[in-house]
């Protein structure tokens, strides 16, 4: 027999092994139709990841931080087989999830357009509708190293875990393309159409990082924002960081940079529209500020 533990700490048992997809189904249809991947004894897998020994198991769904970026990261994959139909000679590269969405890159002889990007999130949701599987071509390869994926009959190295299929993708967007060689194309992704729409909502402020290394840091900046009621947005484009700033200045309140000196710090930069300077702040410094200005909330 298998036994397997649930978060709430109960217990089931099975005669044979089953896969994380086959364990969310005993407990419930509603929970296999939300899953988009699984953590067993501790670490993410895909749904089709069999369970063959006694483990400690809980389903991931796109309402958690976890499912959100398997949701993103899966629409990078989208993308990519996207880009490919409509693009034959186009040679994939790197692809991911980045903060609040995804992106890939790629080489192609002529530069793309926002006419082309229409094109491409067309086809994106065409796919998505479709509702291809996505499979790990070794499904017992090691959690978070790069493996081949199937989507339907194309295929892409990535980093799991991914959505089981495509029908759960169906609130995201494409809204940049930089470089030229290569192109990268951006695009946000979230769990539901409202999500989406609360995303587009003009933003108080915009945290602005000056390249990729401070990702990470720029985006749980974001969070803490959020979470004290500001809107906030990242831009986490690999560009230079005047333009952007001179992009967001243009119609964004206030303006949060964040470079290597912040991330090590532990602190940002703020400055208004206008061109304004407030120095250098603790994140917490930050949202008791704009609550006191009346930002933070409304």
């Amino acid at each position: 027999m298998i036994h397997i533990s649930l978060s709430d700490g109960s217990l089931r048992e099975y005669d044979q092994p089953l896969s994380v997809y086959e364990f969310a189904a005993s407990i419930g249809p509603g929970l296999a139709k939300a899953a988009v991947a699984g953590r067993v004894d501790g670490v993410l897998v895909d749904c089709e990841f069999m369970i063959e020994a006694d483990a400690r198991v809980s389903i991931v769904t796109p309402q958690e931080p976890d499912g959100l970026e398997i949701l993103r990261r899966s629409c990078a994959l989208v993308l990519a087989m996207a880009v490919k139909q409509l693009y034959p000679k186009a040679h994939l590269q790197a692809g991911s999830a980045l903060g609040d969405g995804f992106f890939h890159e790629f080489e192609l002889e002529r530069h793309l357009d926002l006419v082309d990007l229409a094109a491409i999130e067309a086809r994106m949701k065409t796919l998505a509708t479709t509702n291809h599987s996505i499979r790990r071509r070794r499904p017992t390869a090691p959690a978070g190293q790069l493996s081949s994926y199937l989507l339907g009959d194309f295929e892409c190295v990535s980093t799991g875990p991914h959505v089981p299929a495509t029908r759960v993708l169906q609130a995201f967007a494409l809204d940049h393309i930089s470089g030229t060689s290569p192109q990268r194309i951006y695009g946000t992704c979230w769990s539901c159409q409202e999500e989406l729409d609360n995303w587009r909502a003009p933003p108080h402020v915009m945290i602005v990082s000056m390249d990729d290394r401070q990702a990470e840091y720029a985006q749980s900046v974001t969070e803490a924002l959020r979470r004290s009621g500001v809107r906030a947005r990242a831009d986490l484009r690999n560009e230079k960081v005047r333009h952007k700033i001179r992009e967001h200045s243009q119609q964004v309140p206030y303006l949060v940079v964040i470079g290597e000196k912040e991330k090590e710090g532990g602190f940002v930069s703020v400055r208004s529209r206008t061109g304004e300077d407030f120095g250098r702040m603790a994140v917490d410094a930050v949202c008791n500020w704009l609550r006191s200005i009346g930002i933070a909330g409304v």
